[in-house]
């Protein structure tokens, strides 16, 4: 018999089912040969919808969460890196100087981190059929840049100083600001990942990470007022230097980050993830090839599934929808599934010859 399709394919938008949510259910998962006794009992426990509506208020609740996450923590950088600023042209410190452009560069990120959660949230649409969510991965190369350019003037300005040494005054005002970066940047930083972890953005997280490094090479710059004031004003621009590279490494980890998604790298977890749950639905002798892609902060699958070949096209799409409906459920931040079928091979037809020299 030919081979079968099943697929629900949805909008980029859609919310992921949760547990524990009251929905209404809007279509059916197959006859009940093809489920488990277990299955139908979740099933009623936990009823959803698939309603656009509700993807789409969801979908957007979780970007207004980003926005907002983005607006205050750029309010609260922005007033550090102002304070450490003034400090800055009071004392000289380049240690102070490389503190406080990592933390304008920190604050930068949130602006192309905002519109990207803001083109993200437009429809899909027939040119950009999977929708907005790639502007985050954009977004992450500005980020990157940012980085890129504070490191930079951070180093110059160290290696500058270090060639030609000055004292660095008003010592106390230094290491104030050095606390006050600290305190500034790891709020920022709880918040960000807390956040992102709970609304799946990967962006969210990283940035939340870099203002984490951010706090520590703050508290580099009470080391260099403390040998400053010692007696060794050499300290402050090796200070200097040494936050230069620790933004360096943090630009590493950036491209690193962003190069994964742009190449549509996932957690190889995820995929031996979605082969277990697929194994375990009724009817699946055996579970072909998984793929899975982020697109924006949601997840995507398209996978392959044997079904024995003697199953109707009404029960193969059965077996398919019940397989996409556990994927959903079970892989954290997924939207959107596609399932193929295919028939056991155990006839000996090859049901993929018309695809030979094409795959």
């Amino acid at each position: 018999m030919p081979e079968h399709f099943g697929e629900h394919d949805r909008s980029v938008t859609e919310p992921a089912h949760g547990h524990g949510h009251h929905h209404e259910h809007g279509h059916v998962h197959g006859s009940g040969t093809l489920r488990s006794t277990l299955g139908r009992v979740r099933h009623l426990v936990t009823p959803h919808s698939h309603d656009s509506a509700d993807k789409t208020d969801q979908a957007l609740e979780t970007s207004g969460r980003g926005l907002r996450v983005l607006g205050l923590s750029f309010g609260v950088l922005a007033v550090t890196a102002a304070v450490q600023a003034l400090i800055v042209a009071r004392s000289g410190s380049v240690a102070l100087l490389g503190d406080t452009l990592h933390n304008v560069s920190d604050a930068l990120t949130a602006v192309p981190l905002a519109i990207a959660f803001l083109v993200g949230r437009r429809a899909a649409t027939r040119r950009f059929t999977y929708g907005y969510g790639r502007a985050e991965d954009l977004a992450g190369l500005v980020i990157v840049l940012i980085i890129a350019a504070s490191a930079a003037l951070a180093g110059y300005e160290a290696f500058r100083r270090l060639v030609d040494p000055r004292d660095v005054r008003a010592l106390g005002w230094v290491a104030a600001a050095a606390v006050v970066g600290f305190i500034g940047n790891e709020w920022v930083a709880r918040y960000r990942i807390r956040v992102g972890r709970q609304i799946g953005s990967a962006a969210l997280v990283a940035d939340g990470l870099h203002a984490r490094t951010d706090g520590f090479t703050s508290l580099a710059v009470l080391v260099g007022a403390a040998g400053a004031a010692l007696g060794h004003p050499i300290a402050d621009p090796i200070i200097g230097l040494l936050i230069t590279v620790a933004i360096c490494f943090v630009l590493r980890d950036a491209i690193k980050e962003v190069y994964h998604r742009l190449m549509d790298a996932v957690d190889p977890a995820l995929v031996t993830d979605a082969e277990e749950i697929l194994s375990q639905v009724e009817g699946v002798r055996r579970v072909g090839q998984v793929r899975l892609r982020w697109v924006g902060h949601n997840l995507r699958a398209e996978t392959d599934i044997v079904l024995p070949p003697d199953l109707s096209l009404a029960q193969a799409h059965a077996v398919a929808a019940e397989a996409e409906h556990r994927l959903i459920h079970g892989l954290p931040r997924l939207r959107a599934a596609t399932v193929h079928t295919d028939p056991d091979g155990s006839d000996g037809i090859d049901h993929h010859a018309v695809l030979q020299g094409h795959r």
